[in-house]
């Protein structure tokens, strides 16, 4: 991985776990020690999942740049619709508190896509990478003395 997709993942990861933990403590206090492992497990849950999708796009990008568009954005839907069918499949467990587990899935996401966006328009990337200009045969590169 580059050195600015790995900035990029670290300025977006580190955000959203702080925010997890924010929410674990909120939770803990409000719905108990359930409620602070079912914040935690979200938050554990969205850095995961945009981690993968981090990389994954990273690795198209490389590979095949003229679909870094189209599938950033079927990432992005993508991982949506699975988080939403993490909530809906934990919507009845006993093992953690369901409601702390949904709110902090959905902060823990908003928290990433703000940070991932911030990231994004920090990073100095070329939008076009330059050719070598290529002299002609017999001419003088360089300073002369």
């Amino acid at each position: 991985m580059p050195s600015n997709d790995a900035r990029t993942l670290i300025f977006t990861a580190v955000p959203t776990a702080v925010a997890g933990v924010i929410a674990a403590v909120i939770s803990g206090v409000v719905a108990g020690g359930k409620g602070a492992i079912g914040a935690g497990v979200g938050a554990l849950v969205v850095i995961l999942f945009m981690g993968l999708g981090v990389v994954v796009l990273q690795r198209t990008a490389k590979h095949f740049p003229q679909l870094f568009q189209a599938m950033g954005l079927m990432l992005y839907t993508t991982q949506l619709l699975v988080l939403f069918i993490f909530v809906a499949a934990f919507k009845n467990t006993e093992l953690f508190n369901p409601r702390t587990f949904a709110a902090s899935l959905i902060a823990a996401t908003v928290v990433w896509v703000a940070a991932q966006a911030r990231a994004s328009m920090k990073a100095k990337i070329l939008y076009v990478e330059p050719e070598p200009s290529a002299a002609s045969k017999g001419e003088k590169t360089g300073l002369s003395t």
